[in-house]
């Protein structure tokens, strides 16, 4: 078969050399004749006129083979995606949860409006109070008897004391007595001695001088001037001397006895007792005074231990009359459970808060992916509106039994796939003040699959 040679058309347009060109190129080279200027004469006869098709037909090659890469690249950027996708460990759903802190009431009593603001403010602090319970009706039997005993002591002080400050003072006058009476009656003994004493001389001078009779007597009787009567006469004096001198010695040693006595405190004698009655009227006043000291410090230490005793109380009936509840942790009420007015018993659930310090994510995965799973594996949290990923950590393994935990969300509401999984993830933990509870994403597992960028 002979070719066919090249031909121009009486417009100008040229056909290529297998055959008459396409509608999209004959207006391409219109537009392309369009755009040019006008060649001048001399360049019009120095270009050969079957240069035309040649060049139309390079440029409909180039533009065709472009096309064909951009649609290559396109078709490789999107299809890796979903085949990235398919190839990683990842969850079908996930979903960030948090555990329920439940209040409960602490005492019986009627439920105060809580304040609105609390409830429109998202997350409240750690500590605020919420909910106010008041109980008119608290035993306070125990307090105001406490109270009545604690006012008859307090009453019952300030005579004790009159009492006390008053055997005190009759003490010291008794005390002051016994202390005269002793001095006087040791004076006494010290002016007896002494008259002793004097009386012991005397006898001893007398007796000398009946000893003294007695010798010249005797002399004188030998001779006959002095009868024998004479002589016997002086010897009984002599012997009435010395026996008299004998017992004033004694009575002296006597009274140097209770002398010695009296200085040491006690009081010797045939007609009264050791003590004198002014020192046993001052001891009997001394004891009334221990009495009333050990009274009056009993009576200050039942006092004392009353106050602790109705403070005691009285706290215990502010806290059985009015409570407070105060949330234990950060978080968000997630659920009011009572009303103002209502009344309460203590234990009854109030409120349910979510601990947005402990949040968490749960997922479910497919059974493959669950049984190449281990607790402490690396995982990522992916938010469904396209925020960074989030490092976690894989924290429990539950399957088909559903995460044993008291949470917002119940895992059982991931149903598309049967398998549980829990992921910790710290950085909800430190956005806590966000709480972004319900949020849903996507977790993936550190795997032979790559992650994706």
């Amino acid at each position: 078969m002979q070719s066919r040679p090249h031909a121009t058309s009486t417009d100008g347009s040229s056909e290529s050399p297998t055959g008459p060109l396409d509608v999209h190129s004959m207006r391409r080279v219109i537009e392309d004749r369009i755009a040019e200027p006008e060649p001048s004469p001399e360049a019009a006869e120095t270009k050969p006129k079957q240069d035309a098709p040649s060049d139309l037909r390079s440029a409909f090659d180039i533009k065709r083979a472009a096309k064909i890469a951009a649609g290559a690249l396109i078709v490789a950027v999107f299809g890796w995606i979903p085949l990235q996708t398919v190839m990683q460990s990842s969850s079908v759903e996930a979903v960030i949860n948090s555990r329920v802190v439940t209040l409960r009431a602490p005492i019986d009593g009627e439920i105060s409006a809580p304040d609105a603001t609390l409830l429109e403010s998202g997350v409240v602090p750690q500590g605020r109070m919420v909910l106010r319970i008041v109980n008119a009706r608290a035993d306070r039997g125990r307090l105001d008897e406490l109270r009545r005993q604690l006012a008859r002591l307090e009453s019952e002080q300030p005579s004790l004391l009159a009492k006390l400050i008053s055997a005190e003072a009759a003490q010291r006058d008794l005390s002051q007595q016994a202390a005269r009476f002793s001095q006087g009656r040791i004076r006494q003994l010290e002016a007896r001695i002494a008259e002793l004493r004097s009386l012991i001389e005397v006898a001893a001078a007398r007796r000398e001088e009946a000893s003294a009779a007695v010798e010249r007597a005797t002399s004188l009787t030998r001779s006959g001037s002095v009868s024998a009567v004479e002589t016997a006469r002086l010897i009984r004096e002599r012997t009435i001397t010395e026996q008299t001198e004998i017992g004033t010695r004694r009575r002296l040693d006597a009274s140097e006895v209770e002398l010695i006595a009296a200085r040491e405190g006690t009081f010797l004698g045939d007609s009264y007792n050791d003590r004198p009655s002014s020192v046993q009227r001052e001891e009997e006043m001394r004891q009334r005074v221990d009495t009333f000291n050990a009274d009056l410090a009993s009576s200050r230490a039942e006092i004392a231990w009353l106050r602790r005793e109705v403070a005691s109380q009285e706290a215990r009936y502010g806290s059985l009359s009015e409570a407070a509840v105060l949330l234990p942790v950060s978080g968000r009420i997630w659920e009011v459970m009572t009303s103002p007015g209502e009344d309460v018993r203590a234990g009854q659930p109030l409120l349910r808060v979510l601990d947005c310090s402990g949040a968490v994510v749960t997922a479910n995965v497919t059974e493959s992916v669950y049984n190449r799973l281990q607790a402490g594996a690396k995982a990522w949290f992916r938010p469904a509106d396209g925020g960074p990923d989030l490092d976690g950590t894989v924290l429990n393994l539950t399957g088909a039994a559903g995460a044993a935990a008291n949470l917002a969300i119940n895992p059982g509401a991931l149903g598309r796939e049967p398998y549980r999984v829990t992921v910790s993830v710290p950085k909800l933990k430190e956005a806590a003040n966000d709480c972004a509870v319900g949020r849903t994403g996507r977790v993936i597992f550190a795997g032979d699959a790559a992650r994706s960028p």
